[in-house]
């Protein structure tokens, strides 16, 4: 009977740390989530905008973060400069088409961990109806139960930095930087099951 509990114990110990080693998938809080982007408008100033997420997921393997995941879709709808006018002129054919061309997406190909909480995130990036591999300088800044929400949550940062002309998006180069700087910050949490 003795043998019988301890493989019983045995059994229960190796599902909790199953359970624990075990991918969690965390769908991104639009709310708590920015993409800004930042050029050089003629030398003169840095302006930045602010793209608005729809929709993302986070698959973080925390025994294995080789094999983690993210994906985003970006509604240009809710593209924000702080400046009405500009927002409108980055929808059009000239820049964005935003008609045409209604999201931005990424989708990771690899994840490096470079050690500690730093990682090297590498994706499909489809601005323009074009895509182009980036590389995202991703930062793990928590992952735990939420004091808010209670629920398991994560959160990171990302920078990275592209060639709009590279997505098809080459108005006013030089004049308006082609290189544009990215930075990301965002939350996730494990849903509630229904």
């Amino acid at each position: 009977m003795r043998a019988f509990r301890y493989l019983v114990v045995a059994c229960l110990l190796g599902a909790a740390v199953s359970a624990q080693a075990a991918p969690v998938t965390y769908k991104l809080d639009p709310d708590h989530t920015m993409v800004l982007f930042t050029w050089s408008h003629f030398g003169f100033s840095d302006p930045s905008a602010n793209l608005g997420l729809g929709e993302g997921t986070l698959v973080y393997d925390e025994q294995h973060p080789a094999q983690s995941s993210v994906q985003v879709t970006l509604p240009l709808d809710r593209l924000d400069t702080f400046v009405p006018a500009l927002d409108e002129h980055l929808k059009k054919p000239d820049f964005l088409d935003a008609g045409k061309y209604p999201t931005v997406t990424f989708k990771s190909t690899a994840v490096q961990p470079l050690g500690g909480n730093k990682f090297k995130v590498t994706g499909d990036l489809t601005v323009h109806g074009v895509t182009h591999p980036i590389v995202l300088d991703a930062t793990l800044n928590k992952v735990g139960v939420h004091p808010m929400s209670k629920a398991q949550s994560i959160g990171f940062d990302a920078t990275a930095s592209l060639k709009r002309s590279d997505f098809g998006v080459g108005a006013y180069v030089p004049s308006v930087s082609d290189e544009i700087t990215i930075r990301i910050t965002t939350e996730g949490s494990v849903p509630k099951a229904k």
